[in-house]
Order: structure tokens, then C-alpha cells, then sequence
């Protein structure tokens, strides 16, 4: 059996030639077309920094233990438990939209109200840009006497 050669046509070499960069420039112009998937409302988002007071969470709770004046009444009933408190902290540090989630009653939960009026919280911090951000934080609540020396 003999072994048959075939010529090679001088034709093909130049024919990949112009082919390859052809298809190459065919893949890069679609590549160019493709649109970017640009829904705001299914983007990743991540929070780099929630809303915070400054001075940290044991400060806050001694700034309510200290700053508390609790009524006549919440001290005759010795009232104890915890408020419940949501409000948003605004992009400028402000507080806004507090609302009593849970209460004890006797005035307390106006006065605790009244004390997150006065505080500025650190602004959360989102993919870069300030932004408002809904808090809950329980504050414990003791009424006694004042026992004087």
C-alpha cells in the first residue's frame, strides 16, 4: 500500500490569514456592544458603616443613667424594665421619627424621648454616601428614691 501525499495548497496559510483577525475583531465588536446590567434596584449593596453613637454603647447608657429624671409617680411605683426606642439617624447626625416601640409608662418613656432629642449620632455610611438609617435601641429604666445622705 503506498502512502499518498497530499500538496499543500499555498492558498490555505493566506487564507487563515485574513480569517483570524477577522473573527478576532468580530468577538471585539461584540464584546463593545454588550450592554452593562444596571438596575439600581437589584444592586449589591453594602454597608460600610452603620449609624452609631460616637462614644459607644456603654456611654450612651450611662449618659441615660445619669440624665434621667424620672416622675414622682414612676418613683412611687418603682418603676423597672426597658424602653424600646426606633428612630433614623439623618445624613447631618440628627435624630428624627422617635418612636416608643415599648414603654413602662409613668412619664419615663416621654423623658427618654426627650433625652434622644438632644443626642447626634454618627451617619451611616453606605457604598460611600451618607445616608439616613433606622435605629432600635432598648434603654433600661430603674426609678428609685433618692436616698439622701
Amino acid at each position: 500500500m503506498a502512502i499518498k501525499f497530499y500538496k499543500r495548497s499555498p492558498m490555505k496559510p493566506v487564507f487563515y490569514m485574513f480569517l483570524l483577525p477577522a473573527l478576532l475583531s468580530l468577538t471585539s465588536l461584540a464584546q463593545e456592544t454588550r450592554k452593562q446590567y444596571n438596575d439600581a434596584q437589584n444592586m449589591p449593596v453594602v454597608v460600610q458603616e452603620e449609624a452609631r453613637f460616637p462614644a459607644g454603647m456603654g456611654a450612651l447608657l450611662k449618659y441615660f443613667r445619669d440624665s434621667l429624671h424620672y416622675s414622682q409617680e414612676a418613683i412611687d411605683n418603682r418603676v423597672n424594665g426597658q424602653v424600646m426606642v426606633s428612630f433614623d439617624v439623618m445624613p447631618d447626625s440628627s435624630l428624627s421619627e422617635i418612636v416608643v416601640i415599648d414603654g413602662v409608662g409613668f412619664g419615663v418613656d416621654e423623658e427618654v424621648v426627650r433625652l434622644f432629642r438632644q443626642l447626634k449620632y454618627a451617619p451611616s455610611v453606605q457604598n460611600g454616601v451618607i445616608i439616613k438609617m433606622n435605629l432600635m435601641v432598648t434603654i433600661p429604666v430603674r426609678a428609685r428614691p433618692k436616698i439622701s445622705d
